[in-house]
């Protein structure tokens, strides 16, 4: 990693092709009473609170083979829970050839994670929204995934497993490919991975 004149890191085998996997899964519970419909939310907090998604994250990154770099995870009051992680596709020794990526920087080392963030631009994150209707006796749970990739692995290897972790009733999907790359002989690459079914 390089810095020009500027003070700006100078990126090295940049990737511009994102491939993102979106969910949102919604379940839907009818609660005949204010205790029925509190019990629901207390087993939704509960069963997708902010450790537990880590867990599911955190395997979904080992299925498509990536690096973890840095995990973000929050709790909520009254309810609801968020997870963000930071992944590479390489790990950090890796993505300079075993040399310390900051040691260079301004000010001295600098948290690692930090910078590869920047240089792949890949996540995964899930936010949770327990929810209820104050006069109808209808109590919701929403579950908003995205599963962002730079380079050649895939957010499609964890598909099934996304599905499994969350007991939904209705579940949206959505996968782009966006951006592009290049061969070394300067062929433009809009997608790097064959897709020949919806399975796939």
């Amino acid at each position: 990693m390089d810095k020009t004149d500027t003070g700006k890191i100078k990126l090295h085998g940049f990737n511009n092709l994102t491939k993102t996997l979106s969910f949102n899964m919604y379940d839907i519970c009818y609660a005949k009473s204010v205790e029925d419909r509190n019990a629901y939310i207390e087993y939704i907090d509960e069963q997708y609170n902010a450790e537990r998604l880590t867990t599911i994250l955190e395997h979904v990154t080992e299925m498509i083979s990536a690096t973890i770099l840095n995990i973000a995870k929050q709790d909520y009051y009254p309810r609801g829970s968020s997870v963000t992680i930071l992944i590479s596709e390489k790990g950090m020794l890796q993505a300079r050839g075993g040399q310390n990526p900051s040691a260079d920087l301004p000010g001295g080392p600098q948290p690692p994670e930090i910078i590869l963030a920047h240089l792949d631009k890949s996540h995964i994150t899930v936010h949770t929204y327990p929810e209820y209707h104050p006069d109808g006796g209808v109590a919701t749970f929403r579950a908003d995934i995205d599963v962002a990739t730079c380079g050649e692995i895939s957010p499609l290897n964890a598909l099934s497993y996304l599905v499994q972790s969350f007991d939904a009733d209705i579940m949206t999907l959505d996968y782009r490919v966006r951006g592009f790359t290049r061969r070394i002989t300067g062929e433009k690459l809009f997608m790097d991975h064959a897709i020949t079914s919806i399975q796939n």
